[in-house]
């Protein structure tokens, strides 16, 4: 399968897994605690399958930075927690970097 699709559902399975940790209240609750371990468990096994092509710099960098640029964006849609100014700036630098390591990988 295309690295570049494992990566992307690496990254989708982690924003899943993570958005779900705050319903699982402590892991108390059964269904998104479920979720959370196959999220990750599928968000491990995507990444490594993707690894077998990608360089792991740059794949990791691209997994973390759009899962936390994502995951702020879900907190705020969805658990109504606020962005402020630096927040927004910040999410804006990951943006930039993955950009960046994408359009700049070494050849």
């Amino acid at each position: 399968m295309n690295a570049y699709l494992m990566l992307g559902i690496a990254i989708l399975s982690e924003i899943v897994a993570t958005s779900l940790l705050k319903a699982t209240v402590g892991f108390t609750k059964f269904l998104p605690s479920v979720g959370v371990i196959a999220g990750y468990g599928v968000a491990f096994y995507s990444m490594s399958q993707a690894l077998k092509s990608l360089p792991l710099g740059m794949s990791y960098a691209i997994w973390s930075g759009v899962g936390t640029a994502f995951t702020a964006v879900i907190g705020l849609v969805v658990w109504k927690q606020p962005l402020n100014i630096p927040m927004v700036i910040g999410l804006l630098l990951i943006i930039a970097g993955v950009v960046i390591l994408n359009v700049y990988k070494p050849s």
